[in-house]
């Protein structure tokens, strides 16, 4: 619906903004209040009825629930902050956005245009420092200095926002500008342009398919709606395709599906590895395949893979752009699978890869069997989130090897199925997962949200648990698994430097007595028994809940420990040399 200005049509821009946002579907706003963009507050204050400001505790708290409500609804999400030191706290929910392929917005109030280049207080020229480029921070930044553009300037960040490939886009906004007034109508929802693959692509990928012997389905990247989902699954169920998802996409097939062959990303399943390398035509429908879906380049070695790659995508500059794919196709997520779906083997088609297709799963459910630990069994744990929670839960974590348990043991739905449920940074941003968290359980209220964080990723963000209390969040739950140190760090220093760790060890306060003071309820598990009554307690009374998970700082990952990798390592040292 287009929103009309007041009878006489004037109005601060500030209020024009709002107005402008509302008309867009927006509802909801993320911040962190500055002086630099008072108006804009004041036209919040006007139309508190129809949007509300979520005022945070930081920016790179605000900028990731931003991103997250991005990748929950498919439309962006919106942040507020003022100029440098808000922008620049701010810029990490931004980079994640960009390389998590997400809609977002972000907002940032200006110095006022007759102090520009002055270095005027907290001046910052963001077209510089956030981009844009495929490198950069951002797809498009721009700086609006006439009022009466600002609806034009707004609905086309919208547009670039979602088009092609989905990423963030900055406004910056004089203050001056804001305090204008103006009689600039704003303009019509925006509804992103789409592209479809050709018929002559179709062909010749159903003959790639038909000529295969053992292909394999990479899906991921942004912009995937649920009926595109649902039309993935219809196309891998036609052709009887095992299914990969990209690095902490998850969510976008069904990982109870007999198709379903695991992830692709840390931690990867050995036996899925290999399958990758094995493979004659490798599917890649939607993923850009960056380092962590790739293995570092080596699971795929560019730029000319040893394995056939079809290569579709939404924007036209990723594709050839690191690997020189047999075929490249570009269109958008939210229709390539819609089209795909039409492909149909003759009906004396054999399909030679059945066996292939079966052995894949069969090697994700082996990998789905973990060896039990002591004193704390986070396989476990994460078991036991699955069978207290709903199976429309929302999971997040940020960076850090305990997400690894996550990853491996919980199996998602997919998107049609219950809507998103992993919201995880492929940027590999610490202290994404609980702001992440904070968002979903503001955003859909009627859904569990469960935030696995590590001790030190987790005091990244956690100011976030007073945004939590302060707007009403409810069914959140946040395990932090405290193992006094940065264990991602320790790991690879244990491998490259065994013995001589520096700056990985952590000193934690009382989780716990920190949640309650927050007004979380909160409880500490220091075997793996104390964790069901925990959990039980929080599903109970549906309140914020915090549980301090306790964990030997030698069990590094899901499949070995601290012990063994820099044992491995000095073994490796004492060979000698050119063995």
């Amino acid at each position: 619906m287009t929103l009309r200005p007041n009878i006489s049509g004037e109005r601060l821009a500030g209020h024009a903004l709002v107005e402008a946002l509302i008309a867009q579907g927006v509802d909801t706003v993320f911040g962190v209040p500055g002086e630099s963009y008072l108006a804009v507050l004041d036209g919040l204050h006007e139309h508190q009825e129809r949007i509300r400001f979520m005022a945070c505790r930081h920016e790179g708290g605000a900028a990731f629930m931003a991103e997250a409500a991005g990748k929950l609804t498919g439309r962006p999400g919106v942040c507020l902050v003022t100029r440098a030191p808000g922008a620049t706290n701010a810029s990490i929910g931004l980079h994640t956005a960009f390389q998590d392929s997400t809609p977002m917005v972000l907002l940032i109030g200006q110095v006022a245009s007759d102090q520009r280049d002055r270095e005027a207080f907290q001046e910052v020229d963001y077209r510089q420092m956030l981009g844009p480029g495929t490198l950069g921070m951002a797809k498009w930044v721009a700086e609006v200095q006439d009022a009466d553009r600002l609806p034009e300037y707004l609905a086309r960040a919208f547009h670039i926002a979602q088009q092609g490939r989905p990423g963030p886009v900055v406004l910056a906004l004089p203050e001056d500008m804001l305090t204008t007034v103006t009689t600039a109508p704003v303009l019509p929802r925006v509804t992103p342009a789409v592209s479809w693959p050709s018929p002559s692509d179709l062909l010749a990928l159903q003959a790639r398919l038909e000529n295969a012997d053992r292909p394999l389905l990479l899906v991921g990247g942004g912009g995937w709606t649920p009926q595109a989902c649902e039309a993935l699954e219809h196309f891998a169920r036609t052709w009887h395709l095992p299914v990969a998802c990209g690095f902490r996409r998850q969510d976008l097939f069904d990982n109870r599906d007999a198709l379903y062959a695991g992830d692709v990303g840390i931690g990867i399943n050995p036996a899925l590895a290999q399958r990758v390398r094995d493979a004659d035509l490798i599917i890649a429908l939607g993923p850009r395949l960056g380092e962590m879906t790739t293995g570092g380049y080596e699971l795929l070695q560019p730029p000319r893979p040893h394995q056939q790659l079809v290569h579709i995508h939404a924007g036209a500059e990723e594709l050839g752009r690191v690997y020189a794919a047999d075929q490249v196709i570009q269109a958008s997520m939210s229709v390539a699978a819609l089209a795909l779906q039409t492909l149909r083997p003759e009906d004396h088609f054999v399909f030679p890869w059945t066996e292939w297709t079966c052995s894949a799963h069969a090697d994700y459910q082996r990998n789905q069997q973990g060896t039990p630990v002591q004193p704390m069994d986070m396989t476990a744990v994460i078991q036991l989130l699955n069978r207290l929670l709903p199976p429309d839960t929302i999971f997040t974590n940020g960076a850090g090897n305990y997400s690894g348990w996550l990853h491996r043991f919980h199996r998602y739905p997919a998107l049609h199925q219950s809507g998103r449920t992993q919201l995880a940074p492929t940027s590999g941003a610490m202290g994404y997962g609980f702001p992440a968290a904070v968002a979903a359980s503001l955003l859909q209220k009627d859904r569990w949200v469960v935030n696995i964080a590590g001790d030190g990723d987790f005091l990244m963000t956690s100011q976030e648990m007073a945004t939590a209390m302060a707007h009403g969040a409810r069914r959140l739950i946040c395990l932090v698994v405290d193992n006094g140190s940065y264990g991602t760090i320790r790991m690879h220093q244990e491998r490259e430097y065994p013995g001589r760790t520096s700056g990985s060890d952590l000193h934690n306060p009382d989780f716990a007595a920190l949640a309650r003071a927050y007004g979380w309820a909160a409880h500490t598990a220091e075997h793996t028994e104390a964790v069901e009554p925990a959990l039980r307690d929080a599903v109970r009374t549906q309140q914020p809940t915090l549980i301090h998970i306790k964990l030997p700082v030698d069990i590094s990952t899901s499949r070995t420990t601290l012990t063994r990798i820099r044992e491995a390592a000095l073994q490796r040292q004492a060979r000698p040399r050119g063995e």
